[in-house]
């Protein structure tokens, strides 16, 4: 199982196929990941644990558990934790492609690029 350790947290990929893919992430206390776009993808993000502030475009609202936020291609969207507890979610991953570099950064706390 593919494992990658971000300075945000960590995630592992749990099934990678042509059609999809499918990963569990963490997003530690403090933690956010970069506001972003896709080309080729879009996305379900499932929340398993904790509480996730999600944006989706101009959107930005809290998820618990079992909240479900539908991210269409294209749309620009992150995940912060603002708590003290991990936030875990499951992302399921679905169109054309789904390799790392069909990430657009619009902002990253990281300075990557």
């Amino acid at each position: 199982m593919e494992h990658d350790v971000r300075p945000w947290g960590e995630y592992w990929v749990l099934e990678d196929a042509p059609t999809h893919k499918v990963k569990r992430i963490q997003v530690n206390p403090g933690g956010r990941l970069s506001l972003q776009y896709h080309f080729k993808r879009g996305e379900v993000w499932t929340i398993v644990s904790g509480v996730g502030t999600i944006t989706i475009d101009a959107e930005v609202k809290d998820y618990t558990s079992g909240d479900v936020a539908y991210i269409p291609r294209g749309a620009h969207h992150r995940i912060e934790n603002k708590t003290s507890e991990p936030v875990v979610f499951i992302e399921v991953q679905y169109g054309t492609y789904f390799g790392e570099d069909d990430i657009v950064r619009i902002e990253d706390d990281y300075n990557r690029s």
